[in-house]
């Protein structure tokens, strides 16, 4: 291997020590720049991933336009005016009418307890269900983040009563409509062509798709 041999001259001139002089101070500042970006890109990685949970505090305000149903409220798929409604999937929103017609004509009343969802309720849901259940591991069984959630995209409505929830879960395919948790026989998504088969049910809302 040949070493590097570095030569020192004593006589340099004037105009030599102050370029070299600001050569360093160069070097020095894009070392400080350098370091201070990568303290900023660390920052900005944790808060995208601590910003799932947090932001909507458990008990905020949340209006109609969040697509908030207030409990015991008893809204249908014709409740358009309401955004937890009218924010659904427009293929979804057909679908889910045409069962709740099916369902009528059996004498079921085909209720809404949850459809679209903006991101703030869907964060306050989920910091609520860790309040709940101690861990956010535990807490993403039953409530997805805002970037998987399917209630957020608009894909997704929790359907109540519990006899129109059976009922859904029975005879929803013919409609395309599948349940999808196997903890959640509430929670109906469009997954089959009408009359089709619907896949296998997820153990809860962390199990892989």
């Amino acid at each position: 291997m040949n070493k590097m041999h570095f030569h020192r001259t004593t006589n340099s001139s004037p105009a030599a020590r102050a370029s070299a002089a600001f050569a360093i101070v160069t070097v020095i500042s894009l070392g400080l720049v350098a370091c201070a970006k990568s303290a900023v890109d660390e920052s900005d990685r944790h808060s995208s991933t601590e910003s799932d949970v947090g932001s909507a505090a458990p008990g905020a305000t949340l209006v109609e336009g969040d697509g908030h149903i207030d409990d015991g409220a008893s809204l249908t798929p014709f409740d358009t005016s309401n955004a937890a409604i009218a924010n659904l999937d427009s293929r979804l929103l057909d679908a889910i009418q045409d069962a709740a017609r099916g369902a009528e004509a059996e004498g079921i009343t085909v209720f809404v307890n949850s459809g679209w969802r903006s991101i703030s309720y869907q964060k306050q849901l989920l910091a609520e269900a860790v309040t709940e259940y101690g861990t956010e591991d535990e807490a993403r069984r039953w409530v997805s983040t805002p970037q998987e959630s399917r209630h957020v995209s608009g894909d997704a409505v929790d359907i109540g009563s519990w006899d129109a929830a059976a009922w859904m879960d029975e005879h929803g395919s013919a409609w395309g409509l599948c349940r999808v948790f196997d903890n959640e026989p509430w929670h109906f998504e469009l997954l089959t062509s009408p009359g089709g088969e619907c896949p296998r049910l997820l153990h809860d809302a962390t199990d892989p798709r």
